[in-house]
């Protein structure tokens, strides 16, 4: 009788329970921590480099609400980053970046949040989303996809991935030495998401 039992305990046993914050009550508040942060990948025809803005000390909100008769949540909010805290890990790659992204004429990169294609529930989810990028004085909406962490009942992580191009923002790619060195028109950007749900 005590194996029978132990037998049937088995899947439960092995089974990783993931937390939960609990059955979504929309709408949904999260409050952006200061370990947000962008990161863009790229190449030239001779190296790769990453750039990435490390921190965010802006405190804004997301809100989460449900579409009527689907899956799709609404979101309201947006990151809004500074081209100046660019940092390439290169003093001459950093400053061509920021150059090419016009920092002085559009200091800003704003990243709006619209929707998801539901609301994350899981540890180590994925799901798809939209958002629109605004950089260099172009608006661009791209879809775009994330994975989904929760660290526990409170702290979560959302990683959205995208390749973009910088042509897709009326950018021409830089070049070096007299042209010699010439950077690709494919970026790959990688914006990850630290939050707290607003109880």
């Amino acid at each position: 009788m005590l194996s029978v039992l132990v037998f049937a305990l088995l899947p439960l046993l092995s089974f990783k329970t993931v937390p939960s914050h609990g059955p979504a009550k929309y709408p949904i508040s999260w409050i952006l921590s200061k370990a947000c942060s962008l990161k863009v990948n790229g190449s030239t025809n001779i190296n790769k480099f990453n750039c990435t803005i490390p921190d965010y000390p802006l405190p804004d909100t997301l809100t989460f609400s449900k579409e009527k008769n689907t899956a799709s949540i609404r979101i309201s909010g947006a990151m809004v980053l500074e081209v100046k805290n660019f940092d390439c890990h290169h003093p001459i790659m950093t400053a061509d970046l920021r150059k090419t992204l016009k920092v002085k004429e559009f200091p800003k990169i704003t990243v709006t949040f619209i929707s998801l294609s539901k609301y994350p529930e899981h540890d180590n989810e994925n799901i798809t989303g939209t958002v629109t990028i605004q950089l260099a004085g172009a608006t661009r909406r791209f879809e775009v996809d994330y994975r989904f962490t929760q660290q526990n009942d409170e702290t979560l992580t959302l990683i959205g991935t995208k390749q973009v191009n910088f042509s897709d923002f009326n950018i021409t790619p830089p070049r070096k030495l007299g042209g010699m060195i010439k950077t690709d028109n494919e970026l790959s950007v990688e914006f990850i998401l630290k939050a707290r749900i607003l109880k």
